[in-house]
């Protein structure tokens, strides 16, 4: 089966305790007008131009450990058979697919441990 996890990174995770105050840093930061968060306010994507996105999540809900928030995501165009093609290749489904209107996502650990997330936006396909 060919991969349907594309080489490519779609964004990386900056975990935040207070997500007002880091709004705040990385939009004076980077030079970028503040926007509205996403998700009940525990998500915030920063407009960069180009390359992969980043996106501030003050992981609301999580009850884990640090090493349990994924490094960054890998995009697809098909949240199902990229679960499939993961547990075709024995690495650790971390978490189930989670659908969040648009957004569908899972965690799993790579080889060596790292907690690793599949997402499908379908805004973009």
């Amino acid at each position: 089966m060919k991969s349907p996890v594309k080489n490519h990174v779609g964004a990386i995770f900056i975990h935040v305790k207070d997500m007002n105050r880091a709004i705040a840093f990385y939009s004076a930061l980077l030079g970028l007008p503040k926007k509205d968060t996403a998700h009940e306010g525990t998500i915030y994507d920063l407009p960069v131009s180009g390359g992969s996105g980043i996106i501030l999540d003050a992981n609301k809900g999580i009850v884990a450990k640090q090493d349990a928030k994924p490094l960054f995501f890998f995009d697809t165009n098909d949240i199902y058979q990229s679960y499939d093609y993961v547990k075709s290749i024995n690495a650790e489904i971390f978490s189930e697919i989670e659908e969040h209107g648009d957004i569908s996502f899972f965690n799993f650990r790579d080889s060596e441990g790292n907690l690793l997330m599949i997402c499908e936006d379908k805004r973009k396909i």
